[in-house]
This record gives C-alpha cells, structure tokens and sequence, in this order.
C-alpha cells in the first residue's frame, strides 16, 4: 500500500544541535526494531508524498522513480546544522545525476515550512532546486526507520534505491553530527561501479581486485 502525506502548517522546532539523544533515550520502544532494521538488498517501501520542487508544491511518488534515486532526510528547518547538508547536496546535484541518481531531501516539516525557510538567501545562496519531501504524517520516515521518536523528528539518515528498487545503501546519523555530501556520493559511486571498491576509492580509479 503506498503511503500517502497531507501538508500542514509550520510549527515551531528546538534548534537542532542542542539537544544529544541515544537509543536509550527513544520515548517509544516499538521505535527501535525499525531503527535497527536491515534494508539492505530489500524492496523499498512505495511511498508518495508532497514536496517542495523548486518554489513549487508537487506530489511526488516511488512509482515515478525509473531509475536510481537516493532520499537524505535532516531534523528540522529553521535549524544550524541541517542547512550545511541541504547546500552540500544542492551543490553535487549534478553530480548525483551524471551518474543517474535522483537526490531529494525529506524532514517532517511542511511544504509552507520548507518555502519559508528555502526563500532565505543568506542560508541558501544558490537556492533549493532539488525536491525536499514534506513528511508531515512521518509515514515516509517511519517506514524507512528515520524516525526518531523522542524528539520527534527524522534522524540524519540516506537510502539509496537502485533502478530495481531495492535498497543498496543505508545509513543513520545521531543528531549533532553533519554528514559530508561529497562521501554520500562516493559511496554510492562505488555503490553502482560493479567493482570491488577499497577505501577512498574514487569514480575512475582502479578496483581493489
């Protein structure tokens, strides 16, 4: 059954970056066994949600997607850290795309919430062009094991679905810790090269054997 989102109005958020939490902080413990679960080689869950496209409010679907696409979720808009994540991705898009990846970025924050905080020049430069989902039902991160429940809020997590769609990379992130879009990319280069790939190994280099 796919999975079905409805925007609301921004609410107001603790600034991520302050608060540290731990598994054994979750409030819910059925939260867990999603968190911990292993995707990897599994179908990904059909999912639809609305989201920001460049200014615009869309629906965006998994059926859509006919090729390779990765989703990075961050916390909360309006915050410190997740904005330096949201650049570096917008940045690589292209990047992402020479190699037939489709990046968006999800949080649990509204599309209104998303546009407000996307329209400030100084945080975005070079503005959001890249689909940022609205998961304001927190269905589309409770079924990829985002969820962090006692804040209430995504953790820092990315999925990367081949073409088949299976899930062929899978990653989480406590709170306080900003990713590096530019590794994010590496590894799913390495991810798609078909070889096997040592560490640092790069687009063009040679395999480890």
């Amino acid at each position: 059954m796919a999975l079905d989102h409805a925007a609301s109005e921004p609410n107001q958020y603790p600034p991520c970056g302050l608060v540290r939490t731990s598994a054994t902080r979750i409030q819910d413990p059925r939260a867990l066994p999603s968190v911990m679960d292993n995707m990897i080689g599994k179908p990904a869950p059909e999912w639809s949600a609305t989201a920001y496209v460049n200014g615009e409010k869309k629906t965006i679907n998994s059926s859509e997607q006919d090729g390779w696409y990765l989703i990075y979720w961050y916390p909360f808009d309006f915050t410190f850290i997740c904005p330096t994540e949201i650049v570096g991705f917008e940045a690589l898009q292209d990047d992402f795309a020479d190699d037939g990846i489709t990046v968006m970025g999800c949080s649990l924050d509204s599309y209104h919430s998303h546009k407000a905080w996307f329209k400030d020049g100084e945080t975005f430069p070079e503005g959001v062009t890249h689909p940022v989902l609205a998961d304001t039902t927190h269905a589309l991160s409770r079924a990829f094991g985002m969820m962090n429940d006692g804040l209430g809020c995504s953790y820092r997590g990315c999925v990367l679905v081949d073409s088949d769609g299976l899930v062929q990379m899978y990653s989480i992130n406590n709170m306080d810790a900003g990713r590096s879009p530019a590794e994010v990319l590496r590894t799913a280069q390495a991810t798609m090269a078909g070889g096997l790939c040592g560490a640092n190994w790069k687009k063009g280099d040679d395999y480890a054997a």
